[in-house]
């Protein structure tokens, strides 16, 4: 019994030790010959190195084919510390070449790790002097770097990119994906102890550079716009001034001015108006700053007013009033209206900008004059509730959809909020918010037909080659308002350029439509103001809108008076650049021969 049951017991474990030694040659055989590729890749990525290679980013052009945006040809330096045979000649020669502080360089060139980069955006000169000394472990790479050919132009608008290539504000981070590219890699083999092995081919993997993007800025109208936004910025020592110019027709923005801009090259430079006004004789002051204030004070300087910040916009609000009130029906430019040179509203009384008044007037000469009892008196006629639906159909309760990163929206009351006060003081542009690109989309409307159009910059998408890869379109709300309430709107908006308020607004041989705004910033009682102008030009085919905002200027801050003449003296050479042929009168005339003799005259 016994023999019988060790000899099973032997049968039993050689048939067990003969499947185990199956399995491992099923498994050897299965790892030597259907995984052998699968290990020796593995084996192979123990000893190979990658080091990326950066993608060109794409051209950023204007819409004349103008570089705004390009790249830079410089290097990245890195050191591998198994390479690096003397550290202290290694840590000397990079605080000196790159002129970096001795306390970062050390920490990275002695880190036991496989690679450290030193610094990226290296001039290639400053490189080649470190190739020259052929110190061990440490490795010089191709790269790029981003490069602004206008420095500060349309800076807060093109933004700029980071260390990395990679988008950081404007338009650099809203279309990122498309300028970005995809980097390449660099593989070399190495040793056990992570050392170069010399005669091994590397393996290269080329990047691939991004699409080239053209936008809807022109340089030239840019520029116009950006000077004559300085000059008024220094003569009336404002905090900034901000000018957008737009196709009222299809949105598209030929310039966006925010005065102080920042050099696209120093991004990281503090610019402030006080620099400006010395005509940059001296430095910014950066050190003074705490770390924190310094960071609060950089995002301040990149930050776009235009389309980031609401205000409360004043008397060119009385556009979407008077809108309103004509798309309602309750109104006709010929009724007539009393202003004592105040209202009486429930328990306030609220006064016209004309403290005695202008006596019996039209809604036409309401308009022409900037009369705040007119306005009050019309917004009374349409109602809270109508008021909020015109409102929406001008597309004030939205974002405009511009396509640039942080755009604010606006700020309104609760409807159910809304009683005579409220709607008193909405009516001629108080106590409600909105961006500057929202009333310039509005305005828009009101001008072009009725169209509710989306601005914006992107263009089209080309290659490398120039070949078209993608076209942008962006919504457009096809009969916002009706095209009669237009054509009145255009016709009332000439007459206070031509004869009203907004007569500073001007151009010889144009004709031009506008409405000009004092608007007092919050907290009331401050005496600080945001004057405005909103003009649009040929007045009968608007080709071009525009709106500037001068922010707390000194000494005279009447928008009339001091925005007005800076939209004129930029249409003067916009409408011409533009192709739009002058057409003088004789009124015309007699100014430009009146001035010609002036200036004749010594």
């Amino acid at each position: 019994m016994s023999k019988t049951y060790t000899r099973k017991k032997i049968f039993f474990l050689t048939i067990s030790i003969l499947l185990v030694m199956s399995l491992l040659v099923v498994r050897l055989a299965y790892l030597m010959i259907a995984k052998s590729e699968y290990y020796l890749q593995k084996a192979e990525a123990l000893h190979e190195r990658e080091r990326s290679i950066k993608a060109k980013r794409g051209i950023l052009y204007d819409r004349n084919g103008v570089e705004l945006a390009g790249n830079k040809a410089v290097c990245s330096v890195s050191v591998i510390h198994s390479q690096i045979t003397d550290e202290e000649a290694v840590i000397r020669a990079l605080c000196s070449v790159l002129q970096m502080e001795e306390q970062a360089v050390r920490k990275k060139v002695e880190a036991n790790t496989i690679r450290e980069k030193i610094k990226s955006n290296v001039e290639k000169e400053t490189a080649d002097r470190l190739r020259e000394m052929n110190l061990e472990g440490v490795m010089i790479d191709e790269d790029y770097k981003r490069y602004y050919p206008y420095d500060s132009l349309a800076s807060k608008v093109i933004g700029f990119t980071g260390s990395d290539n990679q988008g950081i504000v404007g338009l650099e981070v809203y279309y990122d994906a498309v300028l970005q590219g995809t980097p390449g890699s660099i593989l070399t083999m190495t040793d056990a102890y992570g050392r170069e092995l010399e005669n091994e081919a590397e393996n290269r993997v080329e990047p691939v550079s991004g699409h080239n993007l053209k936008i809807s800025i022109d340089v030239n109208i840019q520029k116009y716009a950006e000077q004559a936004a300085i000059n008024v910025l220094k003569s009336k020592q404002a905090k900034r001034v901000s000018v957008v110019l737009m196709n009222p027709q299809n949105g598209e923005i030929y310039a966006m001015v925010n005065v102080p801009e920042y050099d696209l090259n120093q991004p990281y430079r503090l610019v402030r108006a006080e620099d400006l006004y010395r005509d940059k004789s001296g430095e910014p002051d950066n050190g003074s700053l705490t770390e924190q204030k310094k960071k609060d004070a950089l995002n301040a300087m990149w930050r776009n007013f235009c389309i980031s910040d609401s205000y409360e916009p004043g008397s060119t609000f009385k556009t979407v009033t008077a809108t309103a009130a004509l798309e309602e029906g309750v109104v006709s430019v010929n009724d007539t209206f009393s202003c004592p040179g105040f209202r009486i509203v429930e328990d306030r009384k609220i006064r016209c900008h004309k403290v005695s008044g202008h006596g019996t007037e039209t809604f036409r000469e309401g308009i022409m004059n900037s009369c705040n009892p007119v306005f009050m008196d019309v917004g009374a006629r349409v109602g809270p509730e109508r008021m909020y639906q015109n409102y929406r159909k001008l597309g004030l309760f939205e974002r405009t959809g511009v396509d640039l990163p942080g755009e604010a929206s606006s700020i309104m009351h609760k409807l159910e909020k809304v009683k005579a006060v409220e709607l008193a003081t909405m009516s001629f542009g108080q106590s409600i918010q909105i961006t500057p690109m929202q009333l310039l989309r509005a305005a828009s409307a009101i001008v072009n037909g009725g169209n509710l159009v989306t601005p914006h910059f992107a263009m089209c998408v080309t290659d490398e080659k120039g070949r078209k890869l993608h076209t942008y379109s962006f919504p457009v709300k096809e009969h916002a308002i009706e095209e009669h309430t237009s054509d009145v709107m255009r016709e009332l908006l000439e007459a206070v350029v031509a004869e009203g308020s907004g007569s500073k607004g001007q151009v010889p041989g144009y004709r031009v439509g506008g409405k000009t705004a004092t608007s007092e910033k919050l907290p009331r009682g401050n005496k600080k103001y945001i004057s405005s102008f909103m003009g649009f030009a040929p007045a009968d085919h608007p080709t071009v809108i525009g709106l500037i905002l001068i922010d707390e200027p000194t000494g005279v801050y009447y928008g009339g008076t001091i925005a007005a003449p800076v939209m004129a003296e930029i249409f003067s050479n916009v409408l011409p650049y533009l192709g739009l042929e002058a057409e003088y009168s004789e009124e015309d005339l007699k100014k430009t021969s009146a001035v010609f003799f002036e200036d004749s005259v010594e």
